[in-house]
C-alpha cells in the first residue's frame, strides 16, 4: 500500500477538505481526528466554495501599504548627504535635525545598510569601559606631526596639528619640514588662536619635542638630562607642562591620532594640490569645518559648540 505524502500546503488542505465537499464525512466527525482546528476546516471549506482548490494557497499576512515608512524624498536625501559627507549614521541623524529632518538613527543606518553605504569593520573581541576624566578647555593639548601624502610641486611638506582634549578644538599648520624650530612657531601660533589660558601639552618622543631619546642622553645609567630642548625651554617660560607618551604607545595621543585618520579618509584622498598655496589654502577650509562638524565623542556638539558649553 502507497500513501502519497502531500508537497504543498495547498495540496495538505485539499486532501482534508475534498472529504466534507463531497460528503463522505462530516466536518464534526473529521475535526475529532483532523490534527487541525474545526475553525481551520471550516475556513477552508468555505475558501473552497469560494474559489476552488486554487482558493486554498496561503496568502501572505505582511501588510500591502505601511504608512510609518521613510518617504522616498528622505531615502534620497539620506543617501545624497552620505555620498558628500560620508558621516556615520549618527553624524547624519544630528545634520538632518538641524534641516528639520527628524529621523531615528536606527532608520538611517537600515537605509545605508541596503543601498550597501556601510564600511566593513574589525569585530571588536573585548570591550573595555573607560573612565572619562573631565577637562577644562586648555587644560591638556595634544600635539602631532602628520606627513603630507606624495609631493606638492615636487616638494614634501609637514602638517602639524593641535587638538584641545576638552573641546576636540584643533588648528592646523603646514611647514615644509619638521624642526624643533617649526614646533615652537606651531606652539606660539596654537597659544595665540586658542581663546583660553594652556596649561599643558603632550607630544610623542620625536626628536622634533625632546631631547630624552637622542644621543647626548641615551644611557640606562642617565637619568637627568644633560641639554634641554627648546620647545621645553619655551614652555618653560610661559608655565606651560611638556608630557611625553611611553615610547611605542601611540595611542596615548589617541585624539589627535583619531584627528589624523579623518584628515587622510576625508581630506588628502579627495584632494590634489597644484601649489603649496594651494595646500594651504584648502587645510584652512577642511580645519574650519571639521571645528563645525559634530562628534560623536561629543554627543552631537562641534568643537566650537563645546568650547562656550564649557565655559558656562
Amino acid at each position: 500500500m502507497c500513501i502519497n505524502m502531500s508537497k504543498t500546503i495547498k495540496e495538505e488542505r485539499l486532501r482534508w477538505v475534498l472529504p466534507i465537499i463531497n460528503k463522505e464525512i462530516k466536518l464534526v466527525s473529521l475535526a475529532k481526528v483532523c490534527p487541525y482546528s474545526k475553525r481551520s476546516l471550516e475556513r477552508w471549506c468555505k475558501a473552497y466554495k469560494d474559489g476552488g482548490k486554487d482558493n486554498l494557497k496561503p496568502k501572505t499576512t505582511s501588510p500591502k501599504t505601511s504608512p510609518n515608512e521613510t518617504s522616498i524624498r528622505v531615502k534620497e536625501k539620506v543617501i545624497e548627504l552620505r555620498k558628500e559627507t560620508n558621516l556615520c549614521a549618527k553624524k547624519l541623524h544630528w545634520r538632518l535635525e538641524k534641516q528639520g529632518l527628524h529621523i531615528p538613527i536606527r532608520t538611517i543606518g537600515k537605509i545605508l545598510k541596503d543601498e550597501e553605504l556601510v564600511g566593513k569593520y574589525r569585530v571588536k573581541k573585548i570591550k573595555y569601559k573607560y573612565i572619562k576624566a573631565t577637562l577644562e578647555p586648555g587644560e591638556l593639548i595634544e600635539i602631532d606631526i602628520k606627513h603630507v601624502p606624495g609631493k606638492v610641486a615636487s616638494r614634501k611638506y609637514y602638517q602639524y596639528t593641535a587638538i584641545d582634549c576638552a573641546s576636540r578644538w584643533r588648528y592646523l599648520k603646514i611647514y615644509d619640514e619638521q624642526s624643533s624650530c617649526h614646533s615652537i612657531s606651531f606652539l606660539e601660533e596654537v597659544i595665540k588662536r586658542f581663546p583660553y589660558l594652556i596649561k599643558a601639552i603632550k607630544t610623542d618622543n620625536g626628536s622634533v619635542f625632546t631631547n630624552y631619546y637622542t644621543s647626548l642622553n641615551k644611557r640606562s645609567d642617565l637619568m637627568i638630562i644633560k641639554t634641554l630642548h627648546a620647545l621645553d625651554l619655551y614652555c618653560k617660560e610661559h608655565n606651560i607642562v611638556h608630557y611625553l607618551i611611553d615610547p611605542g604607545k601611540p595611542a596615548q595621543n589617541g585624539k589627535v591620532e583619531r584627528s589624523h585618520r579623518s584628515d587622510q579618509e576625508s581630506f588628502y584622498n579627495r584632494n590634489r594640490f597644484t601649489s603649496f598655496k594651494d595646500l594651504q589654502r584648502r587645510i584652512i577650509k577642511w580645519n574650519d569645518y571639521y571645528n563645525n562638524l559634530e562628534h560623536c565623542g561629543l554627543d552631537d556638539k562641534t568643537p566650537n559648540e563645546m568650547l562656550k558649553l564649557l565655559t558656562k
